[in-house]
């Protein structure tokens, strides 16, 4: 008789990084969310985070999520369809659309059950969804919840997405989806190619900007900002996590879309909703963006700062105009053991291996916070070098 946990019992990868000293994750963190941090006993400059505006710790956000929480409790105890839904929910969701040009907006319990939650919504069993090959796991996720043909396009190949809606039937819905700024890259989706594509064969476009909002465009609206292309996205997925300093995610498009994503989403209906704390927190971080729009640029001026530092130590890493930096270390093993080693020196980063990444291209993923300082980044930089450089002879 076969018994369903025998994976289980048979899994050791994770005991083998253990045993070796160099499992990488689950680190414990016993401070706010910042440029710097505590784990285990250590200080640690965090670089693999995805607080980009460095609002996690902003006294202003902090004290909106405990007023909310003072004020409506720590959780709403229903869905948003039926006794879920607090006044703080809809302010938010006005504030959203109106700041990303979009007639209507709501928000979801998480940014990847947002993906879940809009695309089996929109697409349908006389659909197809062509869904770049580099996108987030929820969207994967996603799709597969639908019932809709999917159709993976190679990543970011305008000419592949072409050939395949060229000969995409003329009676079935399409939906082109992408992710605006891809999350382990740090590549920006073609966005101009993506929606003249979209015009010529009928399609519509929904953006992933997880990583794009607070990050791209002058005022940090976005990777359809940074383009010049808000009216021609058709949806806007985010999430709250990464700029806006909480947890939660978004859906922004026409009113009667976003209308009906409300009433035929299942993981809308069937979830409980954000809680206030969680709402507010979000709210107060999305008036900072407004307020303080700078914040988006002193995001990309220390980005540019260290990755021309990486390049200067002659480091290999995957070029980007984002916050994101990943830097090329090829093999599993060396890229665990060369984030355990800056763990210990006080680095934190994230380390990135199939299948995130294919065999052989593995990486240490950098993302940066616009609260860094240039001193922080060059005691990385240093570190970062002479890790990987006593670990060029190291054999597996």
């Amino acid at each position: 008789m076969m018994d369903i946990f025998k994976k289980c019992y048979q899994f050791d990868t994770a005991k083998k990084a253990r045993e070796g000293g160099y499992y990488p994750y689950f680190h414990e963190l016993t401070s706010k969310q910042d440029t710097v941090v505590h784990m285990e006993g250590k200080e640690m400059i965090m670089i693999g985070s995805n607080n980009y505006l460095g609002l996690t710790s902003h006294p202003e956000v902090i004290q909106a999520a405990v007023e909310a929480t003072l004020k409506y409790g720590t959780g709403v105890s229903g869905s948003r369809f039926l006794n879920g839904t607090l006044n703080l929910h809809k302010d938010l969701e006005r504030e959203l659309a109106e700041f990303l040009n979009k007639e209507d907006c709501t928000i979801f319990s998480t940014g990847f059950q947002s993906n879940l939650g809009i695309i089996s919504a929109v697409a349908g069993r006389n659909d197809i969804i062509f869904s770049d090959k580099e996108n987030h796991a929820s969207i994967y996720d996603g799709t597969r919840l639908s019932y809709a043909e999917v159709i993976r396009y190679e990543h970011s190949n305008m000419e592949d997405l072409a050939e395949k809606l060229s000969k995409a039937p003329e009676n079935k819905g399409k939906i082109i989806i992408t992710d605006g700024v891809f999350s382990m890259s740090g590549d920006i989706a073609k966005l101009p190619e993506i929606v003249a594509l979209a015009k010529e064969y009928g399609a519509r476009v929904m953006v992933d900007d997880a990583h794009g909002f607070g990050v791209m465009g002058p005022t940090g609206r976005g990777t359809a900002e940074h383009f010049g292309l808000e009216k021609e996205i058709d949806i806007i997925m985010g999430t709250f996590s990464k700029s806006l300093a909480s947890l939660g995610g978004y859906v922004a498009a026409e009113s009667d879309v976003v209308d009906y994503i409300r009433h035929n989403s299942r993981p809308y209906i069937f979830s409980a909703a954000i809680p206030a704390a969680n709402t507010a927190a979000a709210l107060a971080a999305l008036r900072i963006l407004k307020r303080e729009p700078e914040r988006v640029q002193a995001l990309h001026d220390i980005a540019d700062y260290m990755r021309q530092g990486l390049k200067n130590k002659g480091l290999k890493i995957r070029d980007s105009r984002t916050p994101i930096i990943p830097i090329f270390t090829y093999t599993q093993l060396r890229t665990l053991v060369a984030c355990n080693s800056l763990f210990e020196q006080g680095v934190y980063v994230n380390p990135v291996v199939p299948p995130a990444t294919p065999i052989g291209e593995c990486l240490i993923r950098t993302s940066y916070t616009a609260t860094h300082t240039k001193e922080q980044m060059d005691i990385a930089i240093e570190k970062i070098a002479a890790v990987l450089k006593n670990l060029e002879d190291f054999e597996e």
